[in-house]
């Protein structure tokens, strides 16, 4: 039976304060609606159908290139109205109800659903709450089912003293919304068409109702302002931290360690505090990351350690290769292994061979450097005259000397000594000396400037 998936994600999410659509706010780094859709997308024949509204063209831009129907709810007459916009693209199979706004329900608590409603039945998605004001309510019969929801601004006092709530979640059979939808009514205290009202309506039809409930509240959680943004920021860490440390990781502070990806790592892996891992990130065996470090989009083979206050963006590093303290290796930098790149060293669209070593102050940018080169504190690779980069070659075994300026195009070659403090512009032969600088001259009778009464 075939899955159609309705995410409602039109609101315009106004107690965000901001400009962008509410759904497209990010936890852990991704928006809300694409963690709704890549869980959605596990279940067998899923088709993905997000209606929209406030922030339209953003949220179509967002989600360019994935197989998804849009369907456009131009005004805000509630889940009801939002659910039967999306209907015209739906014939049959199981609808399953899904929130932009609520970003971390599981795929099997989702299956469970569209399972009860491939079996005939309504499913539904509810929780207890210590605090359940705002929520609606989980009516239920003498017997123990459920017969409706109630609002919470609906609701009478006895009712607002029921504790399980709606989470809005819910899976049936299309024949029954493409029947129910259409005879739903505004007249309630919002002035709304509330998709809850199908829930007495499939206890009139004789529809059985089966309640589930999640795992964690947090499953359920909806964001509707900062607050509780950092909230389930914090649980969605925690739990990242948890499953890392479940699979061998070190986490010296699992409270102070942020995951905004995806990472795979090897065995005795050590990861300090302060430490963000963003995008696609690949550690091997024994690698230390000390605090403080952002590794964005990188992969650290076996051993290698990357110490406190570095940032890593795009790049690979070598096995038992050395980075920073305070270093940053930008977008093609390629350490080799048992490579050196230490603190306040850039690096940019640079190969730093095997055995290589920029220890301090040094930029590298469009540079294929070989093994067992030095690098000398201060130097740094020329390669842009204003309008086009260029490259610096530099051969096995060279030494570079402190305070050089290498003017790209340019090659030093294997072996070669540059002298501290020249500029280069030429080629340095094999197992040369180039000394480019200013002649030194010695005044012996210099007299220091005095300060002027």
């Amino acid at each position: 039976m075939s899955v159609n998936v309705v995410i409602l994600a039109a609101g315009q999410g106004s107690r965000m304060k901001s400009t962008k659509p509410k759904v497209l706010h990010t936890i852990g780094g991704k928006p809300m609606l694409q963690h709704v859709i890549d869980q959605a997308k596990t279940l067998a024949d899923a088709k993905m159908n997000v209606v929209i509204g406030h922030g339209a063209e953003q949220v179509e831009a967002e989600l360019q290139g994935q197989q998804v129907n849009f369907a456009i709810q131009a005004e805000q007459l509630g889940t009801g109205h939002a659910v039967a916009q999306a209907m015209p693209n739906i014939e049959h199979g199981v609808v399953l109800v899904l929130y932009g706004d609520v970003p971390l329900t599981k795929a099997e608590t989702m299956q469970q659903l569209v399972d009860i409603a491939a079996a005939g039945k309504l499913g539904l998605l509810t929780v207890e709450l210590a605090d359940p004001t705002g929520y609606g309510r989980i009516i239920r019969d003498p017997q123990g089912a459920v017969a409706a929801i109630v609002e919470h601004k609906d609701a009478s006092d006895e009712q607002r003293q029921v504790r399980e709530v709606n989470t809005g979640i819910l899976a049936v059979d299309a024949s029954w919304l493409h029947k129910w939808l259409p005879t739903l009514s505004s007249e309630n205290a919002q002035g709304e068409y509330y998709l809850t009202d199908i829930i007495a309506m499939a206890a009139e039809s004789g529809v059985s109702v089966q309640a589930i409930q999640p795992e964690a509240e947090q499953e359920v959680q909806g964001i509707n302002n900062r607050q509780q943004q950092a909230e389930l920021e914090r649980w969605y860490q925690l739990r990242a931290a948890d499953q890392l440390m479940a699979q061998g990781v070190t986490l010296f502070d699992p409270a102070r360690f942020d995951l905004r990806g995806e990472l795979t790592v090897g065995r005795d892996v050590v990861i300090d505090a302060n430490v963000i891992i963003e995008g696609d990130v690949v550690l091997g065996d024994k690698v230390t990351i000390e605090a403080n470090c952002i590794i964005r989009n990188s992969h650290i083979g076996d051993g290698a350690q990357i110490k406190a206050n570095s940032v890593l963006e795009q790049a690979k590093v070598g096995t038992g290769c050395e980075v920073g303290p305070f270093a940053r290796l930008r977008e093609g930098s390629v350490l080799a292994a048992k490579s050196k790149v230490g603190n306040f060293v850039e690096t940019k669209k640079t190969h730093l061979g095997e055995g290589s070593k920029a220890n301090h102050l040094t930029y590298l940018g469009d540079s294929e450097i070989g093994a067992g080169v030095n690098i000398g504190a201060g130097t740094i690779t020329c390669n842009y005259d204003g309008v086009n980069k260029s490259k610096t070659e530099i051969g096995d075994g060279a030494f570079i000397g402190s305070n050089s300026s290498l003017v790209a195009p340019v090659t030093v070659a294997e072996g070669a000594t540059v002298g501290a403090g020249s500029t280069i512009t030429k080629t340095v032969e094999k197992d040369s000396l180039a000394i480019a600088r200013g002649k030194q001259r010695n005044l012996a009778s210099w007299q220091r400037p005095v300060k002027k009464d």
